[in-house]
């Protein structure tokens, strides 16, 4: 399980983050949808202890990032597709993943067939791949060590339809299976299409949570989350 408990994060004063709380739970997708500069990605880094919150907690299988035995075997994360070394080849990046976590070089055939990446692709060096490509490599580092719970920072940016539809039945398959998921996106079609459960911010607040039936409430989900947001733009003026 993910859970964020009443957790607030101030910068200098301001508040990027202001109580927020909800929980993934194993089994199931959580959409975290906001706007760009709504609070996702310190909430996110908040999750996986880059930063401390001001106040509240934020726990991943039931505790802290920091005190997990194994916190990259037991949870994936993808913050930044960007952040894996262009000179390297993909192959390269999953080889020394899959030596840090202890598993054996196999895995890393595994998971290259699991994102799409071809053998030639693998060979290839991040530097000179697409943005689609670095998100499924991204991906693919996450799910090395077959992660209990999985945190995903816009997965979808760069990737072709396909390759969305990819990730979609992607996703599906690891909720099935047990994995906690936890998908952060400003795309609203995105997460409507793959998530169970969806949790509206802005402002650093969450405005709403719920199905997408209960969020809609008999009207379109995206007038749902325009007016939220805009009541919530207006309350922070």
């Amino acid at each position: 399980m993910i859970e964020f408990h009443r957790v607030s994060k101030a910068y200098k004063g301001v508040k990027a983050l202001d109580e927020v709380s909800f929980s993934v739970r194993p089994g199931g997708i959580t959409g975290f949808l906001g706007p760009n500069g709504a609070g996702k990605s310190t909430a996110l880094r908040v999750l996986t202890g880059l930063c401390r919150p001001t106040s509240g907690s934020a726990t991943v299988l039931g505790r802290a990032y920091a005190e997990l035995d194994r916190p990259g075997y037991d949870v994936g994360t993808l913050l930044d597709a960007g952040a894996h070394h262009p000179g390297r080849t993909g192959r390269e990046v999953l080889t020394l993943g899959a030596l840090l976590l202890g598993l054996p070089k196999k895995r890393v055939d595994e998971v290259l067939e699991l994102v799409g990446l071809t053998v030639r692709e693998g060979r290839r060096t991040v530097g000179g791949y697409s943005l689609g490509m670095r998100q499924r490599l991204g991906i693919g580092h996450a799910l090395l060590g077959r992660p209990q719970a999985l945190i995903l920072d816009e997965p979808a940016n760069g990737l072709d339809p396909q390759g969305i539809q990819w990730m979609r039945g992607l996703l599906r398959d690891l909720a099935d299976a047990g994995c906690a998921v936890l998908l952060s996106s400003h795309l609203l079609h995105e997460v409507e299409q793959v998530a169970d459960h969806i949790v509206m911010i802005g402002c650093g607040r969450v405005l709403a949570q719920g199905s997408v039936a209960e969020l809609a409430r008999g009207r379109s989900l995206e007038q749902t989350f325009l007016d939220l947001t805009s009541d919530a733009d207006r309350s922070r003026a």
